[in-house]
């Protein structure tokens, strides 16, 4: 059942939605409980005045919390041992453990969501946009604690912090905004009557969201499906657990086939979103194929800047640079790679190697797995003759099995396995062509499609190079990690399909019928 929870026990900001349309906001120590009649006046940022108070555990969520519950049906729900499992978190004073959900608790979380459903997608487009704007404000009103979570859960930076809290404040008040506009029908023209063409929620959405933005992927994965009248169920990352205590959902945790499977055979689920690889993507959109439930898939990118011999060379070092180390290189839209004329290489490869030199910070993986991996395409591609550049920072030693300096790698070919795998972590390869139908040619003959980026001063030539590419989107004179509230986004190929965002995000989760009057 879609229902609002607290938000972890620091981070207490949260909207709940119940069968009866009432609506809990829950701020620090205080309970605003608002019937549809208040959901048209939003809460004041200390939620002062609306309600009765509750006193709120005076701890940080960091350092004290150390499991953190499943929330299914509104309610916290603490399994066994057995089903606990820690997660890494280098704030932490002590371990923080998440539980795997069993199958019985997806299905109790399948059957109260298509309970909630019968109400919930009677909601007006009004009151849902006003839910949303509300939601916008109590999260922007907790956005520095938001920012310091998201940092210290996933290590990330203040500057990505900040960049997914403020696109998440946008998505929500985008898709509040976008509400009325859904719910529009259109009427065609039939012989002897009338025709009407209706947009319908489809029911209860599943969505599964990964760890490396988890304020924004987590809350796209359910704000799209709510603000079209479905409710949802999220399966969140376990790296994430603390963050994900913000969605506005029932919240699993768990092994994610085991989840998955229950919860798409079941009749009320109706449609499934995913981000994440693209390995798991191929296994979700099979296993739905098979329970006939369409699926958005958000999946893997090996994106990469294009730099052609008129381009600005200190703009592209700069975009480039940015693009792969923004998180650890940790973004599905991350540079992976350049491809660069030979003309400018030289040129090129020095200002970005210049900038390199200058960080002075550590990148922290998310796992000693996901550092392994890393390594060992770095270590395939110096064998087969690419030059390793790393940056000369320190590593810190209290996540030495997580920490991984951000490199470039010149001399990148085909036959090197970084050429093709997405690396997911803060390595750049560099690849030289000597003409720019030989740059169209490797472009269109990758199997990934996310994002894509161009530098040059000639306007008209990238707008050409652009529809060559075989890509959701391709950003000129910027770096691949862009994305807006007002865009759709998505890839081609192996980067899956379907879109999220905007507009184009809700057409995903409402289905057409068509409905005629005869005289």
């Amino acid at each position: 059942m879609l229902m609002a929870k607290r938000m972890s026990t620091e981070l207490h900001a949260m909207l709940e939605i119940n069968a009866l349309l009432k609506i809990k906001v829950v701020g620090k120590g205080v309970d605003i409980k608002l019937s549809g009649r208040d959901l048209m006046f939003p809460p004041t940022p200390r939620a002062v005045g609306y309600g009765s108070t509750r006193r709120s555990r005076d701890d940080s969520f960091i350092t004290n919390m150390s499991t953190i519950p499943l929330i299914i049906d509104g309610e916290d729900v603490l399994l066994p041992h057995d089903r606990h499992g820690t997660v890494a978190n280098a704030y932490a004073e002590g371990p923080i453990l998440y539980q795997g959900a069993t199958k019985e608790l997806a299905l109790q979380a399948a059957q109260s969501s298509a309970q909630a459903f019968a109400a919930w997608s009677k909601t007006t487009p009004i009151e849902r946009r006003t839910l949303l704007f509300n939601l916008a404000e109590v999260l922007r009103s907790r956005a520095e604690e938001i920012k310091r979570v998201c940092d210290q859960e996933i290590s990330c930076g203040p500057l990505w912090a900040e960049i997914i809290t403020n696109g998440a404040i946008g998505m929500i008040e985008e898709y509040g905004a976008l509400t009325t506009s859904i719910a529009t029908g259109s009427l065609p023209f039939i012989q002897n009557g009338y025709g009407l063409v209706l947009k319908e929620p489809l029911g209860v959405v599943l969505g599964i969201a990964p760890w490396n933005a988890p304020i924004i992927l987590g809350l796209r994965a359910v704000v799209a499906p709510i603000a079209a009248g479905n409710v949802a169920i999220l399966k969140a990352s376990r790296s994430v657990i603390t963050t994900d205590r913000r969605r506005i959902i029932d919240l699993l945790t768990g092994d994610a086939p085991e989840i998955f499977d229950v919860l798409i055979n079941h009749p009320d689920i109706k449609k499934c979103n995913f981000t994440g690889s693209t390995h798991v993507g191929r296994i979700i959109a099979s296993q739905a194929a098979l329970a006939l439930k369409p699926v958005l898939l958000e999946l893997g990118g090996k994106n990469f800047t294009v730099v052609l011999d008129d381009a600005d060379l200190d703009l592209a070092a700069q975009e480039i640079t940015k693009g792969a180390f923004l998180n650890n290189g940790q973004i599905c839209m991350s540079t992976d790679k350049v491809l660069v004329t030979t003309a400018v290489a030289p040129a090129l490869e020095a200002k970005i190697l210049a900038i390199l030199r200058s960080i002075n910070t550590t990148s922290v993986l998310i796992s000693p797995s996901a550092k392994a991996k890393v390594e060992s395409l770095v270590s395939d591609a110096r064998d087969k003759g690419a030059q390793i550049h790393t940056s000369p920072t320190t590593v810190n030693h209290d996540v030495s099995d997580r920490s991984f300096p951000p490199t470039v790698v010149t001399g990148l070919t085909p036959e090197m396995k970084l050429f093709e795998i997405e690396t997911f972590g803060p390595v750049v390869g560099i690849v030289l062509v000597e003409t720019e139908e030989k740059m169209t040619a490797i472009m269109q003959a990758a199997n990934y499609g996310l994002s894509s980026s161009i530098i040059s001063r000639n306007h008209y030539r990238a707008l050409k190079l652009a529809g060559a590419i075989q890509a959701g989107a391709v950003h000129i004179n910027s770096m691949t990690v862009h994305d807006e509230p007002t865009l759709p986004h998505g890839g081609y190929g192996d980067s899956g399909w379907g879109r999220f965002g905007a507009r184009w995000g809700l057409e995903e989760f409402v289905q057409t019928k068509v409905v005629t009057l005869h005289q």
